[in-house]
């Protein structure tokens, strides 16, 4: 392409952080942050061109798409569209400021920042004095609260005009510290946490330990692919899906009801460890606050870490809740994160809240961790990056049996439901319901089924999206009716 049809040309600030280390290391740091914003403006679509220039980073793009991906590359302290370019000298940089804002302040007030190379015979103060004044004829100055900001970059090969400057995501580039696994549940805490990791050149994999079936895996991975496509520029997140019916079955078979939460954080840690031996990472990364929940006590958090050898990260052991969920506003999760359930709250009856390591031991070797060991072996592995839409939605609408507790919705028109209906299934009209899920408990699991199964997989979508665990019966009543025979089930 011709330079002409880059219509966008970008100057990026790596962090500060870049610049304090060694010159290798800022070398290999610089190469990963350029990695990742190709692979940033790769996602858009549009042409593009990145200059690594050492302290700043150049790009041109066909696209303002460009604009809006580069403030999630990690690494990255700010970036601005360059509206003019003049060259290094202070009589080129005046002129050609004067020329380009002269229209754009005219009776407004405006103000000049500027910086530049330690290598230019001029000073940054010289550049706000001499292109103020020139300024200053068609406005008047206001330093403190401009309606416009003239940006001025002076350095060797040019000096850059700009008027707005982007906060970018900060940290460090994607990957530079190595690697971890990181637990999540699909709510709030855990994306956060993964996110801070992320920001701190970690680069992440997902274990998901799954408590509630389908309709809980496919709220968990929306959330883990937002990270993945939004915050995981230059990496190839998985995550590891984790059957944990067998694990929790066993745990309330033999351990004391009070230490359910405790040996349960310890199972799930226990799985990431081994998850993260083999795929080579360097630490656990949880999404746990002090004090928030019962396993969350600080004696509580030293019994669980027990369980492993790796070290467990915690960045939001001092955290708030309303910080966290004001966190995930800011990087997008919160409408994913809001809408799952809780499903690590195992029993009602008083949790132990002072475990000693000791304690938490003894009862978790009342288990045969052989359980744990077979679960984590038939994980799934998913490439958050490749799962598109249909994967998030087709595979957790359907079910082809009828679980305990269940509840049961007959869609259909109530003169169909009245001559047969599964048995105990109540009748819901299909629009009613579809306009008013606030009359469902959403602690309950429910099946939904019509004629063929379709209408009430729209239905259960729709009421997954919003939070409950649902699903529709697979084939629809024809299947249904083959399920009730097969199974003996008394007559409606």
């Amino acid at each position: 392409m011709d330079r002409s049809d880059y219509a966008h040309r970008i100057l990026i600030r790596p962090s500060g952080e870049l610049s304090t280390k060694s010159r290798r290391t800022r070398r290999r740091f610089q190469r990963r942050l350029v990695e990742s914003l190709e692979d940033a403006l790769r996602t858009t679509g549009v042409s593009f061109r990145v200059h690594d220039d050492w302290g700043r980073i150049h790009v041109e793009a066909s696209g303002r798409a460009a604009l809006e991906v580069i403030p999630r590359v990690f690494g990255i302290a700010s970036l601005s569209e360059i509206e003019a370019t003049a060259e290094p000298r202070l009589e080129s940089i005046i002129a050609v400021g004067e020329r380009v804002y002269a229209e754009r302040v005219r009776d407004r007030t405006f103000a000049v920042r500027a910086r530049r190379s330690a290598r230019l015979p001029f000073t940054s103060r010289d550049i706000n004095y001499g292109l103020g004044a020139a300024l200053n004829r068609h406005a008047r100055v206001n330093l403190d609260e401009p309606e416009v900001t003239v940006g001025v970059e002076a350095r060797v090969e040019a000096a850059y005009f700009f008027s707005c400057q982007i906060p970018g995501a900060g940290g460090l580039p994607a990957g530079v510290e190595g690697k971890a696994v990181a637990l999540v549940s699909g709510g709030y805490d855990s994306a956060v946490a993964a996110w801070l990791m992320l920001k701190r050149g970690i680069a992440l994999d997902y274990v998901f330990c799954n408590l509630g079936g389908g309709a809980h895996e496919r709220a968990v991975l929306a959330v883990a692919k937002l990270l993945a496509e939004q915050w995981s520029y230059g990496l190839r997140p998985h995550v590891h899906v984790v059957d944990f019916e067998g694990p929790v079955l066993a745990l309330k078979q033999r351990v004391k009801e009070s230490f359910w939460q405790v040996i349960l954080k310890r199972l799930m840690c226990r799985a990431a460890g081994r998850i993260a031996r083999e795929t080579e990472a360097h630490a656990i990364v949880t999404g746990e606050s002090v004090g928030q929940v019962s396993s969350q006590t600080l004696a509580n958090l030293c019994a669980i870490d027990g369980s492993v050898e790796l070290p467990v990260l915690r960045p939001l052991l001092g955290f708030d809740k309303p910080e966290i969920i004001q966190r995930t506003r800011e990087i997008g999760t919160y409408v994913l994160s809001e809408k799952v359930r809780e499903y690590c709250a195992l029993t009602e009856a008083r949790p132990v809240t002072d475990a000693t390591p000791a304690e938490a031991a003894a009862e978790e070797a009342k288990l045969d961790l052989g359980v744990l060991d077979g679960a984590v072996a038939g994980r799934r592995v998913l490439d958050l990056r490749e799962l598109d839409a249909s994967e998030l939605v087709l595979p957790y609408l359907y079910k082809s049996e009828i679980p305990s507790q269940a509840v049961v919705i007959d869609t259909r028109p109530r003169a169909q439901y009245e001559p047969w209906h599964y048995p105990g299934a109540l009748h819901h009209d299909f629009w009613d319901l579809f306009q008013h899920l606030g009359s469902l408990d959403r602690d309950r699991t429910y099946v939904l089924y019509c004629e063929l199964g379709l209408k009430s997989a729209q239905l259960a979508e729709k009421m997954q999206r919003a939070g409950f665990e649902a699903y529709s019966y697979k084939g629809g009543v024809r299947a249904l009716r083959q399920h009730v025979e097969s199974a003996g089930l008394p007559p409606t």
